[in-house]
């Protein structure tokens, strides 16, 4: 086994190979996600020591005893010459192991991530909630912080943003713009968020939806006339209401039906896939756009017709996943078989002889 370099060396060479995450595993060789891709970065592998000690290289003292105690950490990484990071170690059969994800450091611009113009249409609102759904690595942070920076540069206010950790670090623009770290400049997303409440904000950012109570508050938050973003870790529209609701006991569901179908404004549920070219990833995107009948279908907990509604709803701004990835195949963007591979009903993409005709894409 020959000598692994420093932690820093592995992490330029993933940014440099336009990585979005390094992985350090015991017994594997350190290796960068690159368009979807694992890629080692060397011909050899690290045994548990030595990520260990990669690992370490990147902590404070405060963080290396919060990691002793919770056998868990997530925090923000920023590295001169090389970029920022956020790291997630864990242990893995008694040995430390880490992911790093790359965070530009520019923000995008929101025309740019392949995103319809409903999206942005979206940052013009008042009040109300805004979710980013997507599983891991389906680009939630990137798309919301580009809407945290389309909001800031086109109005007046205080935008608060509660994040675990940083990820993304903003600007005062229009708006003033306050960002508070779970375990570092607060204590917890509930107790963040009703202070939030206090801090004459305008636009609210909850970087994940994760309990009860930061749901219930969020809620709260945009029914008395904030506007709140948040990301939550779902596949598509209808299972991100599904969740927000299953997470309440039975008793208490009626009431939080209600309050949602009231403050839902847009769900965008994304996924990246990779480009018939090879070349990189593109982004597929379901767009919920609250209507009449979407909020009667949610009061009424008909969660099944909803993808129903998003298809014939599109003059108010919504489609579904199927016909984003189908208008992705028709442009030749995507493969058949990686249309197959993420669409709701694979019914819609079988080959012509084998299928029904395919759902028509209503945004090209």
């Amino acid at each position: 086994m020959s000598q692994a370099r420093e932690i820093t060396d592995y992490l330029r060479q993933a940014v440099e190979l336009g990585g979005s995450d390094l992985h350090l595993s015991g017994w594997a060789p350190p290796a960068a996600r690159v368009s979807g891709n694992l890629v080692p970065l060397e011909d050899f592998i690290l045994d548990p020591p030595t990520v260990k000690r990669l690992i370490d290289d990147t902590l404070s003292e405060t963080q290396r005893s919060n990691l002793d105690e919770n056998w868990e950490l997530d925090y923000a990484l920023h590295l001169d010459g090389v970029g920022r990071f956020r790291g997630n170690v864990h242990v893995v059969r008694g040995s430390h192991e880490a992911a790093f994800r790359h965070i530009p450091d520019e923000i995008p611009e929101l025309d740019n991530l392949g995103h319809h113009s409903v999206v942005a249409e979206l940052c013009n609102l008042r009040r109300g909630l805004i979710l980013v759904t997507g599983i891991t690595g389906s680009g939630k942070t990137t798309s919301l912080a580009a809407m945290i920076k389309r909001i800031s540069e086109t109005r007046s206010g205080v935008i608060v943003t509660i994040e675990d950790p940083i990820e993304f670090v903003y600007s005062h623009s229009s708006c003033l713009i306050k960002q508070r770290e779970i375990g570092h400049d607060t204590r917890g997303f509930p107790i963040a968020l009703r202070q939030a409440l206090r801090q004459d904000p305008d636009v609210i950012v909850v970087s994940e939806l994760r309990d009860l109570e930061t749901i219930r508050i969020a809620l709260t938050a945009a029914e008395t006339g904030h506007l709140v973003l948040a990301t939550l870790h779902t596949l598509d529209a209808p299972q991100s209401i599904d969740r927000l609701v299953d997470v309440f006991p039975a008793d208490q569901q009626a009431q939080i039906i209600t309050q949602l179908a009231s403050v839902v404004e847009g769900i965008v549920s994304q996924r990246l896939i990779s480009r018939a070219d090879g070349k990189g990833r593109v982004l597929a995107s379901e767009i919920l756009r609250a209507n009449h009948g979407i909020r009667a279908c949610i009061r009424e907990k008909k969660f099944e017709q909803i993808v129903g509604l998003m298809e014939i709803g599109h003059q108010d701004g919504n489609r579904t996943i199927d016909q984003s990835i189908a208008g992705l195949l028709q442009q030749g963007y995507i493969t058949r078989e990686e249309a197959l591979f993420h669409a709701r009903d694979q019914r819609n993409f079988a080959e012509p002889e084998q299928a029904k005709k395919p759902t028509k894409s209503i945004w090209t």
